[in-house]
């Protein structure tokens, strides 16, 4: 027999990485023996037989046992071999010298097992052949830090009842469990945590006899609380614990795919359940747009629309004792879903941001932390849209304070009209060959349908007696996260012995997302000379927008990082979303585009009549993604046929001088008239003649001030341009209603903040009357000119004329970037009222500082984000 020295223990999927890993190594049956290693595969890991494992393991040094997670065979290993003459050596978890050799966390990989097995195993006896291949994977493995990429995280639906109900009042901090409210950790929301399921609070129980801190809150979901969060609010009510529990009924188990509860939960059982386990105060929060029995609910507790959910908050949080919101708002995607098919109440109403009016502060965002809030490229800097495909008519976004929101009654979204395109015979393509494995990766957002372009790969393998192995790994990919799809197809199941694709494995990449693509998870797959790549680059913003008004995706960084990867000949790029959009109505074909762009590109190694069979039997749109297959063919075939299909950018998006000044000039004629148009040039021209990077700046910086939004311009806004944008996205409304706090007659909060309502569409008659009286702006006849607000206005104007003059006297080469900063500082100056005021606070200490600097009194130093 031949002499084996080292032995190698797994089972199940882990038995799949040891096999890979071997296989990545190049050690074949003949390579073991040369090494004197020998393996042995496990059927049942517990309990193992001992006897078994001593006849193996007879004449064996080392045994490496791999497996994932917490040891369980290892131990079992062990124990078998206790005491038994001339024992080996057994590691797994760790190492002989007692460090981390297998990680219990984590996904065990191929590589991290082929390093262990050539380290720990083969040691000295190693070729430099090995020694070479483990240094090459171990590279691409590690490539993942050489990418700008941020991770595209999870965040919640549009519409989202936890967009509201996470909220906590100014220093009180709340504790995740389980559920989709454990995303709130990565808001900024004082969240913490999370704990197990059914220890929701179970750990503040424990904590608070020792903290300084009096209370805290715990988010709860129904469906965590239907099935053990009862228990953790027992025991925090039989050690009397200061905690308010906030219980969000969505009624779906929204997490795992919107399953109803079991045993038909409801809501005002929860109340009654809440009432009966002692709980000292309990308050009933909803959604004034939701439809249920409020007169039932009242005799169960108090009930409190979601708009007085601070008050409330505030309230039970000086309560001593165990207290409760059961904050009751149906689920966004189970609330789409049921208006579908006509299952639940569809408010005959849209919300619109005319982004003439919108400032770009990003209040919006902040009320209303929805991702269906877009940014808006103009002219005039970064506005905000609202995607009207993806709203889910929440509403909240109205909270923020500005007067650009209007609600559209009776309004039908306009179906983009689709360009008719008969396609001319594409010559089809070779198919590339299978040398063992092909290795296919698919990167995408959650709901986008990424998930069925790795379904068709598999149902087009097997129409054509392929082997072939699919992995989906989405994690919280249906709240808009990162997805990436494994595919290996071969020419029989037999040769696949693991479906995950390792360090450097990937044959072709499909990139449904340029962020996920050119992520590090994705980049460590790649390899020069192997991997060829087709990738959509259309920028899709992450919930970071909802909080940082001037987030941006790092496109360019993103793309040099990837075609640094694997050459730029093997990176094609697509703007799918738009050929999607223009051609078929809708960008969700935008991934089936891409399959057709890479089975023309020769990177499948499956026939086109497979394809487009697994199409068909998918029965999903079938027209549609039919087409988007041939369209994404004809784009390889003829690429100049697309070139105008791209969404061209704004026209006044040149920001040369001479552009700046023109755009900005005509627009002050119809905000006042020619004498300040004149009187704006005047000043730009004349620091344009200093330096012409300055006169750009102090153009942009002055017109923000100099066209101030009083109520004449914004009635003027709305009055001549809200009509035409409302046209361009819907296509029939009944009437238009405006979301205002006018000074003189609104109603302020606790904070002293005017409080939003709505007007009906008398409002835009008076509009129209108003925004004549633009001439009266300045004059002794404004009756707004001595209102706070407009005074500050006027004071900033004649600052900034001032901080101009300035910044001309005193401008060399060693203050040029103070004085560009300090010349378009009036640009961070955004949105209306209380918002304004916090702009004008944070710009004036960073003014400070600049003059500073441009005077030379003291050095340049970095403001902080809070400074």
């Amino acid at each position: 027999p031949v002499e084996k020295k080292i032995g190698i223990i797994s089972a199940g999927k882990s038995w799949l990485d040891t096999v890979h890993a071997l296989s990545l190594l190049g050690i074949d049956a003949e390579e073991a023996e040369k090494y004197k290693l020998t393996t042995l595969k496990l059927g049942m890991v517990w309990p193992l037989d001992n006897n078994f494992v001593k006849n193996w393991a007879k004449g064996l040094e080392k045994i490496l046992v791999v497996e994932e997670k917490r040891g369980l065979i290892e131990g079992q290993v062990k124990e078998a071999l206790y005491g038994v003459e001339d024992s080996p050596h057994i590691i797994g978890k760790l190492d002989q010298n007692g460090k981390l050799l297998l990680p219990s966390n984590g996904v065990l990989d191929p590589i991290i097992v082929g390093k262990a097995i050539v380290d720990e195993l083969i040691g000295s006896s190693k070729s430099e052949n090995l020694e070479h291949l483990l240094n090459s994977l171990y590279t691409d493995a590690r490539s993942e830090s050489n990418t700008p990429a941020p991770d595209r995280i999870p965040y919640f639906c549009s519409g989202c009842p936890h967009n509201s109900s996470t909220k906590v009042p100014e220093g009180s901090i709340a504790y995740a469990g389980i559920g989709c409210h454990t995303m709130a950790i990565w808001m900024d929301r004082a969240t913490d945590g999370p704990t197990h399921m059914g220890g929701e609070g179970v750990n503040w129980v424990g904590q608070a006899p020792f903290s300084n801190r009096q209370h805290v809150f715990q988010n709860l979901g129904d469906g965590t609380y239907n099935h053990s969060g009862l228990l953790a609010i027992r025991a925090a009510v039989a050690s009397n614990t200061n905690i308010t529990y906030k219980i969000l009924f969505n009624d779906a188990v929204a997490m795992t795919g919107g399953q109803s509860h079991e045993g038909d939960l409801s809501a005002d059982e929860i109340i009654k359940e809440l009432n009966a386990a002692g709980v000292r105060r309990v308050v009933g929060v909803f959604d004034e747009k939701e439809e249920f029995d409020l007169h039932h609910y009242r005799k169960l507790c108090e009930m409190v629309p979601r708009s007085e959910l601070m008050r409330v908050q505030e309230e039970l949080a000086s309560t001593s004792g165990v207290t409760a919101i059961v904050y009751i708002q149906t689920c966004a995607a189970e609330k789409r879903r049921r208006r579908k098919k006509g299952l639940f109440p569809d408010p005959d109403k849209r919300i619109f941001i005319n982004s003439e009016v919108c400032e770009g502060c990003g209040d919006c965002g902040l009320k209303s932390n929805c991702v269906s809030i877009l940014p808006e490229e103009t002219g005039l800097g970064r506005k905000r849209k609202i995607d009207q495909s993806s709203c889910n008519k929440d509403f909240s976004c109205v909270s923020g304070f500005c007067p650009s929101f209007v609600s559209v009654i009776g309004a039908e979204v306009k179906k983009k009209s689709t360009e008719q395109l008969e396609l001319p015979n594409i010559p089809d393509v070779t198919v590339p060959s299978i040398d063992n494995t092909f290795n296919i990766v698919v990167t995408g957002i959650g709901g986008t349908g990424v998930v069925t372009i790795g379904a068709l790969l598999g149902m087009a393998s097997h129409i054509e007696g392929k082997g072939a192995g699919v992995m989906e790994m989405a994690g919280l990919a249906q709240k808009g996260g990162a997805v990436h799809i494994h595919c290996r197809i071969a020419k029989s199941p037999g040769d696949i012995s693991v479906v995950r694709v390792a360090s450097g494995e990937a044959d072709t990449l499909i990139g449904g997302d340029l962020l996920v693509t050119a992520g590090g998870k994705t980049l460590s797959l790649l390899k020069r000379d192997r991997s060829k790549v087709v990738c959509n680059e259309m920028e899709a913003i992450t919930g970071d927008f909802t909080r940082n008004t001037e987030f941006n995706l790092p496109t360019d960084g993103m793309k040099l990082a990837l075609n640094a990867k694997v050459g730029p000949d093997s990176v094609q790029y697509i703007d799918a979303n738009s050929i999607s959009s223009r051609y078929l109505g809708d960008s969700i074909f935008s991934n089936t585009v891409l399959l057709g762009m890479a089975y023309q590109s020769q990177l499948l190694p499956l026939k086109r009549e497979s394809l487009l069979e697994a199409i068909r039997l998918n029965g999903a749109a079938v027209d549609g993604n039919l087409l988007a297959f041939e369209l994404g063919r004809y784009y390889v075939y003829n690429r100049d046929f697309f070139k105008e299909t791209k969404v061209e950018e704004n026209n006044q998006a040149d920001y040369t001088f001479e552009s700046i000044l023109s755009y900005r000039s005509k627009r002050l004629i119809g905000y006042q008239g020619k004498k300040l148009s004149k009187k704006y040039e005047s000043l730009c021209k004349k620091a344009k003649e200093l330096d012409e990077n300055l006169g750009s700046a102090i153009a942009r910086g002055y017109y923000k001030l100099i066209a101030y939004k009083d109520e004449y311009e914004v009635a003027r806004l709305h009055s001549e341009y809200l009509e035409d944008q409302v046209k361009n996205s819907f296509s029939g409304y009944k009437q238009l209603r405006f979301n205002l706090a006018p000074p003189l007659f609104s109603k302020k909060d606790k904070n002293g903040h005017l409080i939003k309502r709505e007007f009906g569409p008398w409002m835009f008659t008076l509009m129209k009357l108003l925004a004549k009286g633009k001439y009266l702006r300045g004059t002794w006849l404004d009756p707004f000119h001595f209102t706070k607000e407009r005074l500050t206005e006027r004071k900033l104007i004649n600052e900034y004329e001032r901080d101009v003059e300035y910044i001309l006297k005193n401008y060399n080469e060693n203050n040029h970037d103070a004085c560009i900063n300090l010349a378009l500082l009036p640009l961070q100056i955004r949105g209306f009222g209380h918002v304004k005021e916090g702009a004008i606070t944070k710009a004036n200490k960073i003014r400070t500082n600049l003059l500073g600097i441009i005077s030379g009194n003291y050095p340049s130093k970095k403001l902080s984000a809070a400074e």
